[in-house]
């Protein structure tokens, strides 16, 4: 079973999501420049939201390079010395995780980030706690961290208990059994509608001038757009189910999560420039028991264009409805267990999606979450 989340979101002038040049970033879609905001800044947005921990109730996870210094607090809380601490360590965490950064004088950050939770932390802090005696002893070292590398990684194994961790997955290239298979897709949010940059240039005033001087302190541009972005979002129950070992409640609590993390967050990028805080216009949540999920991106290939001075959000509701309604058509409905649609403008022209409407976000969640498995 699979839940997909189509969003369209207007967002005044922003610059959400920069690139190397600290411009706006961007892509080529149906022949045109399209504004664009990464995957990977969307799902950063998705985990670090409030409203996702909230709603799921669990910590979310720890993508950091100082596992060393996170193990060696709650070692050091327990009476271990710093350097009988920092000499196990130094040998356990390469085996288990990650080589260490040749580059850190100090031996606390690992050569790649690292992304585990609270509960996986711990977990590994007791057990080196339970087997300090022999990790301590030098001649005992090596062979006790090798059992236990062993013991952990098959603990570890397949299984999380951070709700971003099961939803996003990780990679760990120099310890594969710790990766996990993530089970959401996050597409890169692209704009419905050509996109052409501007600049903005500014200036600062040094208020310790003399009066008589002439000038700014200092001066320079920032780039920005203003974009209608269509952003889709796929997530596989089964796998998620599966991350969180079996924990249903947990998964559904997850789902909930990412729903509403994803009509509240929105990425940080120079907010305190642009105040960009612009929530979605349009919402479509869809439930598929299975087969291929539809994104319905390609409902924007050919552009959209404002006419009649009817903006943006419009027709690309109009254009985003009307895609939908062919796919139904051409490919069927059959794999369809929920589809349930909000508009923060009931007025918006829909002719497919209309049956489908509720009246608030609640009522939208709960559609979703009422279908999913006990």
């Amino acid at each position: 079973m699979f839940v997909e989340l189509h969003m369209i979101q207007n967002f005044a002038p922003s610059n959400l999501n920069r690139d190397v040049t600290n411009n706006p970033k961007d892509c080529e879609f149906g022949g045109v420049r399209r504004a664009r905001i990464s995957s990977q800044c969307i799902k950063r947005a998705l985990r670090t939201s409030s409203v996702f921990e909230e709603t799921t109730k669990v910590k979310i996870g720890t993508r950091t390079k100082r596992l060393v210094h996170r193990l060696s607090e709650r070692l050091d809380g327990a009476g271990k010395s710093e350097d009988d601490v920092l000499e196990v360590l130094h040998n356990f965490v390469p085996q288990y995780a990650s080589k260490l950064d040749t580059k850190d004088k100090e031996g606390k950050k690992t050569a790649v980030l690292l992304y585990l939770s609270e509960a996986e932390m711990d977990s590994v802090a007791h057990a080196l706690l339970e087997n300090w005696e022999n990790l301590s002893d030098e001649k005992t070292r090596e062979n006790a961290i090798k059992q236990l590398v062993k013991t952990l990684v098959k603990a570890h194994k397949g299984r999380t208990s951070a709700p971003d961790i099961a939803l996003f997955g990780r990679m760990l290239a120099e310890q594969p059994a710790l990766g996990l298979e993530a089970a959401c897709q996050v597409a890169h949010a692209i704009s419905t509608h050509r996109v052409t940059m501007e600049m903005d240039f500014f200036t600062a005033v040094d208020d310790l001038n003399p009066e008589d001087t002439a000038g700014a302190g200092m001066m320079g541009f920032t780039g920005f757009d203003s974009a209608c972005f269509y952003r889709y979002a796929r997530v596989h129950w089964e796998q998620l189910n599966k991350n969180l070992n079996g924990d249903a409640d947990l998964a559904r609590r997850t789902v909930e999560g990412f729903l509403r993390a994803a009509v509240a967050a929105v990425p940080s990028g120079k907010q305190n420039a642009f105040a960009a805080s612009n929530p979605p216009s349009f919402l479509l949540a869809v439930v598929r028991r299975d087969g291929m999920g539809w994104s319905l991106a390609n409902a924007f290939e050919r552009p959209v264009s404002s006419r009649r001075n009817d903006g943006l959000v419009v027709p690309s509701v109009a254009a985003l409805d009307a895609y939908w309604g062919r796919l139904c058509q051409v490919y069927g409905t059959e794999a369809l267990a929920c589809t349930a649609a909000l508009a923060l403008d009931p007025d918006l022209p829909l002719e497919h999606l209309r049956k489908d409407m509720v009246k608030d976000l609640k009522k939208w969640v709960n559609a979703v979450i009422e279908t999913l498995p006990a």
